[in-house]
C-alpha cells in the first residue's frame, strides 16, 4: 500500500528532559552557565515543590524545599504556586509565584516576586505585591527586565477580572499597574477568535455545565533588544501588541497617555502562550494551535522555527547563552478543564530546545 501523505514536521526539535512522571511543567529558564530551571503551577496535580532544578537528568526542589513548603496561600517566605522562572541579565533567578492555587483569590503575601542569588542559592530578594497590584483576581504569568531602568514587567492574564501590565521597582520593591483592563490586554471575543487545537475547539469544559470561551488575557511577555518597547499578547487572541517602556516606567505619565502608545503589532498567526526576544532583535512566539515555534524578522516577515507533533501546547521559551530556544511542551489543552472533565494528557511532558544562533537580550 501506498504510504500516505502526512503533516512534515519543521526545524530540529532536541529533547533536553521528559517528565515521566508528576505535575506538568510551565516555565524554563536557561542560567549564563547552563543551569536549567523549571516550575510547576498548582493547578490540580500533586506538586511536591513549585521551583526545581535539572540536575542530572531529575528534578530537584530549589532554592531547597522549605522555600517550597509554605504554610498557607498568603505566606510571603515560600513559594506558594509558581507560573513563571526567569534568570535575569545578571544571572539571578527571579520567581513568579501567582500566589493562586487552582486560580484562586490572592490573599496578601502569596503574589510575590522572589531573587534567587545562583552563586549562593539563595534568596536574596522578596517583592511582596501590595493589594491594589495583585488584585484578589490577579494572575501573574510572566516577567520580563530591564535591569538599566532596574525594573521588571509583568503579565496579569487573570480570566477573570482586570487585566494588564505591572511595572515593578526592583531597588525598592514598589510597584505599579499600567494598561489596567485595557483593550489591547483583554481576550478576544469568540465572535472574532476561535481556537482549534489538535482539531478541536479550545473551550473550557467542565464536567458539570456548558462550555465556556477561553478568557485568558495578557499573557506572554517579551522585551525589545534595545529596550525600547514592551510585548504581550493575550492568551486568547492571534494579535500581539507593544507599549513603550519609557511611558510604562514614568509614574508622571498617566494612564491615557501611556495607552496612546500601544501599537497592534498584528497578526500572529495562531494563539500563543509565550513570547520571547534574541539578541538580533527577532521575537519568537509560541503557536498552540500548529505545534509550532514561529519567529518575526526585523523586516516583519514571519518563519517557522520549528513545527513538531511533539510541541503539544508549547508554554513558555527561553532563549539561552548557548545560543538554543529552550521551550516546554506540557499539553495543557488536554487537562480535564478543556475536555469535560476527563484528563487526557499522558507521560511524559517535554523540554526541548533549537538551535537559533544568537543569545539573549540582556538589558543591563
Amino acid at each position: 500500500m501506498t504510504e500516505q501523505p502526512s503533516d512534515q514536521p519543521i526545524g530540529d526539535l532536541e529533547t533536553v528532559h521528559t517528565f515521566d512522571s508528576g505535575p506538568m511543567p510551565t516555565g524554563v529558564s536557561v542560567s549564563a552557565t547552563g543551569r536549567i530551571f523549571v516550575n510547576y503551577p498548582k493547578w490540580g496535580d500533586d506538586v511536591e515543590f513549585t521551583v526545581a532544578e535539572l540536575r542530572d537528568g531529575t528534578a530537584v526542589a530549589y532554592p531547597d524545599q522549605a522555600w517550597n513548603s509554605p504554610a498557607g496561600d498568603d505566606d510571603a517566605k515560600a513559594f506558594v504556586s509558581v507560573q513563571s522562572i526567569v534568570v535575569d541579565p545578571a544571572d539571578r533567578l527571579w520567581v513568579l509565584d501567582t500566589g493562586s492555587p487552582l486560580f484562586q483569590p490572592t490573599t496578601p503575601g502569596g503574589p510575590k516576586l522572589v531573587c534567587v542569588d545562583l552563586a549562593t542559592d539563595t534568596v536574596v530578594q522578596t517583592i511582596v505585591f501590595e493589594p491594589d497590584v495583585a488584585l484578589p483576581t490577579t494572575y501573574l504569568n510572566d516577567v520580563r527586565f530591564d535591569l538599566r531602568r532596574n525594573v521588571a514587567f509583568i503579565t496579569d492574564s487573570s480570566d477573570q477580572g482586570a487585566n494588564g501590565i505591572i511595572v515593578v521597582d526592583l531597588a525598592t520593591g514598589t510597584a505599579w499597574r499600567r494598561l489596567h483592563d485595557h483593550p489591547s490586554t483583554k481576550a478576544e471575543e469568540p465572535a472574532t477568535f476561535l481556537p482549534v487545537v489538535e482539531g478541536a475547539v479550545l473551550m473550557k469544559r467542565p464536567a458539570d455545565g456548558p462550555p465556556e470561551p477561553v478568557r485568558m488575557g495578557s499573557d506572554g511577555i517579551a522585551i525589545a533588544a534595545d529596550g525600547s518597547r514592551l510585548y504581550y499578547c493575550p492568551l486568547a487572541s492571534r494579535h500581539w501588541y507593544s507599549v513603550s517602556t519609557d511611558a510604562l516606567v514614568d509614574r508622571s505619565v498617566g494612564d491615557p497617555e501611556v495607552a496612546a502608545t500601544v501599537v497592534d503589532e498584528g497578526n500572529k498567526g495562531g494563539g500563543s502562550d509565550g513570547l520571547e526576544t534574541d539578541d538580533q532583535g527577532r521575537f519568537y512566539v509560541t503557536d498552540y494551535e500548529h505545534n509550532a515555534i514561529l519567529r518575526r524578522l526585523p523586516d516583519g516577515t514571519f518563519e517557522t522555527v520549528a513545527h513538531d507533533p511533539r510541541l503539544l501546547w508549547p508554554d513558555t521559551m527561553s532563549v539561552a547563552a548557548d545560543r538554543h530556544l529552550y521551550v516546554t511542551a506540557n499539553q495543557l489543552h488536554r487537562q480535564a478543564d478543556y475536555q469535560g472533565g476527563t484528563d487526557q494528557r499522558h507521560y511524559p511532558y517535554s523540554l526541548f530546545r533549537v538551535a537559533i544562533d544568537a543569545g539573549p537580550v540582556r538589558l543591563v
